[in-house]
Order: structure tokens, then sequence, then C-alpha cells
């Protein structure tokens, strides 16, 4: 697996868990999560990034045992970082996180420094992904810098806790107070044709995260973070394209070609006229399936 190979478009559920919470990195393993993360950051106390960076190759290796994509999140570079991926590059990650991302210049320092730990510890170079963590007004305002600042970006995410933090604004379930940033940075990632994972939701309900899920599909996400085990199969069940969705879509592709050998430019489909856009919608729809049926 390479960063250019490593296929986002199947990847879901992105789960952070506890970096020296051994029973809950165990966990994680038999979870939904598609993408399963030691998180060396909040969750581990600086007391504790020893023990956690002792469990690192252990963990990753279960984890992709597990048939998941396995990955940490390190400290911003200034703050421990460096350390954090000294110990962890041996395991091999397939995707290093970083938090705090407000710059471009902070994603090129962290690929010259996996650059040089894949070369001292025989890593194929370039196969470490980078996805950036968004967590500040200033990184939604970069986020398309953020993204292209390196062929490894892959995919960048966007917090709720620390951006809310950083607006000055009142958390709710609904998650009224994001609406702008979940948008903006949808569309930021989308220009620079990396993959946007949306922020967590950090309530405990199920219902609450369903409904949270369906609002970041309905603004055009394909991936969504949390933190919490259970959500992990939530968001799996809610991102991917179901029965109902995909008839409607082989629908949708079988009548605009049909119409198409026929010289016209639109069909009515199910009471809505289809034209080109809505066609490369389903077809997009129907291609996602797949890979994700094939993951």
């Amino acid at each position: 697996m390479t960063a250019s190979t490593l296929r986002v478009d199947a990847l879901r559920s992105w789960l952070f868990v506890e970096g020296a919470n051994e029973s809950a990195l165990e966990r994680a393993a038999s979870s939904e999560g598609d993408v399963l993360i030691q998180e060396l950051e909040d969750f581990t106390p600086p007391a504790l990034r020893p023990h956690a960076h002792s469990l690192c190759a252990d963990v990753l290796a279960r984890w992709r045992a597990a048939g998941k994509v396995a990955g940490v999140r390190v400290n911003p570079l200034a703050g421990g970082g460096l350390d954090d991926l000294a110990a962890s590059m041996p395991a091999r990650p397939d995707v290093v996180f970083l938090p705090k991302a407000d710059t471009a210049g902070q994603i090129r320092e962290l690929d010259g420094a996996v650059t040089q730990l894949e070369a001292q510890h025989g890593i194929a170079a370039g196969s470490t992904a980078l996805v950036p963590n968004v967590e500040s007004a200033l990184g939604v305002l970069n986020t398309f810098a953020i993204a292209t600042a390196s062929p490894r970006v892959v995919a960048c995410l966007v917090a709720s806790e620390d951006m809310a933090a950083d607006l000055g604004a009142e958390r709710a379930p609904d998650a009224l107070e994001l609406d702008y940033v979940r948008a903006r940075f949808h569309l930021e990632c989308t220009a620079a044709k990396v993959l946007s994972i949306d922020c967590p939701y950090t309530w405990s309900d199920a219902a609450g995260c369903e409904a949270d899920t369906r609002k970041a599909r309905r603004l055009g996400y394909r991936a969504k973070s949390t933190v919490i085990i259970e959500h992990a199969a939530i968001i799996n069940r809610v991102l991917t394209p179901n029965a109902q969705a995909m008839a409607h879509a082989r629908r949708v592709v079988h009548a605009f070609e049909a119409a198409r050998e026929h010289g016209e430019g639109r069909v009515e489909v199910d009471g809505s006229l289809v034209e080109l856009p809505i066609y490369l919608n389903a077809c997009r729809l129907l291609e996602r399936a797949r890979a994700i049926a094939g993951a």
C-alpha cells in the first residue's frame, strides 16, 4: 500500500482510539471502523506517551491483521510530534495524522520528517499517507493550500470541539454552529481533489450520530471521523449506498445512456429531469458502492 494507492473512496469511518488505553486499542480491532488511529495527542496525556509508543508496533500489526487501515495521530511537530514520529514510523503506519494544521508549511515539514524516517527504516519512499487535521479558523481559510502541500496528502479532516472553541461558538448536538465550516471545508477539499473527512459527533447517543452523519452526507461528505467505537457502524451504514439508492442510480444511468443513443440530452426518471451532472453523480455512486464492496 502506498499513499497514491490507498483507496480512500472506500474508507467511510475514521476512528480515533486513546493511544495508551490497551483495552480500547484491542476492542477497536473488532470494530467496524475502516481506519483505526492510535491517538497520541489529546487522548494520551504526556506522561503516558512513552507507554503508547511502546504499544505502537503491536497495535498497528494487530489492526492490519484485522483488515483495517492503521494510522497514528502525532502531536504538533513542535510539541512532541517528532518524538511520536520517531517511535511510530518503525511500525510502518499507513497514515500519519497531524493535528492543528494551520498552514501548508507545517505539512511540508511533516513530509520531510516522514521522508527521512522512511529512508532510515527501509520503508518504500512515499508510501506513508498524510492526513492534516484542520482545527481552527486559520486552518479552514488555508485548507486548499494545506491539502495540496504534499502529494502524500490523501485526505483532510475537520475538527469539531477545537474548531468550535477557536470560533468561540456554543456547542450543541445539532452542530448548527459548524455548518459554514463543514460546507467550506468540503468545498476546499473537493477543489484540491482530496477526500474530506467530517468532524466527529462527540455525544454518545446513536440517533444523534446517525442524524449528524446524514447531514454530512447531504453536504457531500463520504467519510466521517469518530471518537466513539460504536459510532463506526452507524457511520458505515449511513455512508454506504443502500439498495434503494443503487437501484435509482442504475435507472438514471440506463435511461440517460439510452436517451443519448437517441440523440437526446436529458431524460425524465422518477419525475425528475436527468442531465449530465446527475448522470455523472449516479455513476460515481455506483463506483463508490463497488469500491466499498471490494475493500
